[in-house]
């Protein structure tokens, strides 16, 4: 009879350490939401080299154990994943992915018509339009400056950021950035429909100018200087993206901007999505602030796609004929790069088959990147 009192007592035991004796519904909604990620990814194909990390450790940060000092959990000091998401709370993996993204950026189009420039940073008033709101519905300054960044469409931004200002409210700030960036395909055509004319969306933009290899070679060493001497809060991001493109352009680093966009940003973004989403464990993550923040990521990129196509429109009033611009590019002036681009072209070549705007919307897209880049720096340099 001990013997089998002393078999009872393991198996109740090794029941408590199980998973399903400490699983709760909290666990089951976010289990949930990871698959939807991975279904978006997979059947979908909505950005299925983030989704697909971020959804698989979504399902790992949610499975439940005791806490028994077995070091198991993300937010245990001294686990496994506790040290891969240090990359994260200690912002040591945006700015290698800045680095990756500038290593594979041409910035042609943008140097080729400067004025592009201005279409990415309006597009940035999402951020501060969230920013604002954020405020009113009682958030401190810096998480209302954290949260605000969603409207970047810019994930490795909005980790760096919220790592800084508001580190508590980091997971549920990358979820909503890298949801909205995934859905890019889904928010932004309703919205340029929305507020251009059939006129205004057959608009036939000038070929973009031949630019020389020595402007492309001068551009991040001058893009540098302009705009961290502005904001040097901003340098970890914009000094990795200006130095990475410099190794595609000098022409005598290939190797190194390779390895930069190819392996190394592979791996980053493997860590990083892995660890962001198991930073989502529903004791964490199912708060009301949570939902506040996406509700306030919709509303920023909403803001920021309508401020773009808006800011065109008003700018063609000022431009001479032959010379307008498209406004269905004005949705490009999010970061989401290239895919807000991408349907800058899809959108057009409904109207017409044959008007090609990919090259023009790619301006205002890397725009974007140095934007919503420079907008964390200002916010950094005012609330950190």
């Amino acid at each position: 009879m001990e013997s089998l009192s002393f078999l009872g007592d393991n198996l109740v035991t090794f029941w408590s350490y199980t998973a399903f004796a400490n699983f709760t519904y909290g666990h089951l909604i976010m289990i949930l939401v990871g698959l939807v990620f991975i279904y978006l990814a997979i059947a979908k194909e909505f950005e299925p080299m983030l989704l697909i990390p971020i959804g698989f450790g979504i399902l790992i940060g949610n499975i439940p154990f005791k806490d028994a000092g077995l070091q198991l959990g993300i937010y245990e000091q001294g686990s496994v994943l506790n040290i891969l998401y240090q990359g994260v709370t200690s912002g040591w993996y945006p700015p290698l992915i800045f680095l990756g993204i500038g290593a594979m950026t041409d910035f042609s189009a943008l140097i080729s018509n400067p004025k592009l420039m201005l279409i990415g940073a309006v597009a940035q008033f999402g951020i501060f339009g969230a920013y604002v709101i954020a405020l009113s519905m009682g958030f401190e300054p810096n998480q209302a400056g954290a949260i605000g960044i969603i409207g970047g469409a810019d994930g490795p931004t909005a980790i760096f950021l919220s790592s800084k200002l508001a580190p508590n409210l980091m997971g549920a700030i990358a979820i909503s950035a890298y949801s909205y960036m995934a859905l890019v395909p889904v928010i932004q055509p309703p919205i340029m429909r929305l507020l251009t004319t059939k006129k205004e969306r057959v608009i036939r933009m000038k070929p973009p100018r031949v630019v020389s290899q020595t402007e492309k070679i001068l551009f991040p060493i001058f893009g540098l200087l302009l705009t961290c001497f502005l904001v040097p809060s901003g340098l970890p991001l914009l000094g990795m993206l200006f130095f990475g493109n410099l190794l595609k352009e000098s022409g005598v680093t290939r190797r190194l901007a390779e390895t930069a966009r190819g392996p190394m940003i592979d791996i980053v973004t493997i860590l990083l999505g892995i660890t962001v989403g198991a930073s989502t464990q529903a004791t964490q993550f199912l708060t009301l602030d949570s939902v506040k923040i996406f509700a306030l990521g919709a509303g920023s990129f909403v803001i920021a796609t309508a401020a773009g196509v808006l800011f065109v429109k008003f700018f063609n009033l000022f431009l001479k004929q032959g010379n307008k611009i498209n406004p269905l590019i004005g949705n490009s002036g999010v970061s989401a790069v290239p895919d807000s681009a991408r349907i800058s072209q899809t959108v057009g070549l409904e109207y017409d088959s044959t008007n090609y705007l990919l090259m023009h919307a790619m301006g205002p897209n890397v725009a974007g990147v140095i934007g919503s880049a420079v907008a964390a720096g200002v916010l950094l340099g005012f609330l950190g």
